[in-house]
C-alpha cells in the first residue's frame, strides 16, 4: 500500500494554499489550493527546456539568462550545468517560501544550485524583469529567457498568461534579448496558436516533446531572428534523455 502524503509546510497566497508535501524519503510535491504543480519523480521536460536553451551558450563569454519560476529547482541545475563559469543567471519566483524549499528539504534535487555565485535570486514576477530588460536594451538583455511555469502558453491560462504570451508580451520577450538569444517555455500539450505568435513576433521555433510514454508535456525552443521577421517552424522527436517529472503545474 502507497504510503500517505504529509504536509511539510505551507503558506496562504492569492491562489489558494501553496503546500510541500511528501511521501516517504525522496518523493515531494508542490499543490496550490490542491492543484499539483510540481512532482519530483516527474521532471524529463524542465530540464531539457533548460539543457536546449543554454546548449548553445556553453563558450560564449559571459553569457546572461533569466529564469523564470524556480520550483523545485531541476531548470536552474540544469541551467548552470550547461553554463561557462562566468555566466550570470537571474531567476525570477513569486514567493520566497519556495527559495526556502529549495535551500531546505528539496536542496537535494538541485545540489544547492539556488546558491550558485552564478546565480541571483529575485522575488518578483518574471514579465515585469522582461519588461526592464526590454526598456533599458543593451547590458540589460539576455542570451536566454527560460519560462518554466505551470500556467503555460494554452488560451486557457489563467492569470499571467496574456501578459506573458500574448502577442504584446512576446514582443517584449524578443526585445528583452541578444541577437539570436533563446526564448525557451514549457507548455503542458502543444498550442499551435502559440507557435503562430511566436513566428509572427519573429521566432524560428522547434517543438519538443521529452520523455517516452505517458504523460508528455513540451518544449518551445524559440530563437530571435535578426533582421527582417521571418520565422520558421519544426517538429523534432522525442528527446527521451534523462528522466523528468510529469506535472500540470
Amino acid at each position: 500500500m502507497a504510503q500517505p502524503w504529509r504536509i511539510v509546510d505551507s503558506i496562504d497566497t492569492d491562489q489558494g494554499l501553496l503546500d510541500l508535501r511528501q511521501r516517504g524519503e525522496t518523493d515531494f510535491l508542490i499543490t496550490i489550493d490542491r492543484r499539483v504543480l510540481m512532482n519530483s519523480s516527474a521532471n524529463v521536460s524542465e530540464i531539457v527546456l533548460a539543457q536546449l536553451a543554454c546548449e548553445s551558450l556553453k563558450n560564449k563569454k559571459n553569457p546572461r539568462v533569466l529564469v523564470g519560476g524556480l520550483g523545485m529547482g531541476f531548470t536552474l541545475k540544469a541551467a548552470i550545468d550547461n553554463l561557462p563559469v562566468a555566466a550570470a543567471v537571474v531567476v525570477a519566483e513569486l514567493n520566497p517560501i519556495i527559495v526556502n524549499w529549495c535551500r531546505g528539504p528539496l536542496a537535494h534535487f538541485s545540489g544547492g544550485a539556488v546558491d550558485d555565485p552564478r546565480v541571483k535570486i529575485v522575488i518578483d514576477d518574471v514579465a515585469a524583469l522582461i519588461r526592464y530588460a526590454a526598456k533599458k536594451g543593451k547590458g540589460k538583455r539576455f542570451d536566454a529567457v527560460i519560462l518554466d511555469l505551470y500556467d503555460g502558453p494554452h488560451a486557457g491560462a489563467p492569470g499571467r498568461g496574456e501578459y506573458l504570451y500574448d502577442d504584446r508580451a512576446l514582443a517584449l520577450s524578443r526585445s528583452a534579448l541578444k541577437a539570436d538569444g533563446v526564448f525557451a517555455v514549457w507548455s503542458e500539450d502543444p498550442d499551435k496558436a502559440f507557435e503562430k505568435r511566436l513566428k509572427a513576433a519573429g521566432f524560428s521555433v522547434n517543438r519538443q516533446r521529452p520523455g517516452r510514454g505517458g504523460r508528455r508535456h513540451v518544449v518551445y525552443i524559440a530563437r530571435k531572428i535578426s533582421g527582417p521577421q521571418a520565422g520558421g517552424s519544426e517538429k523534432i522527436g522525442p528527446a527521451g534523455r534523462k528522466s523528468y517529472k510529469n506535472r500540470s503545474r
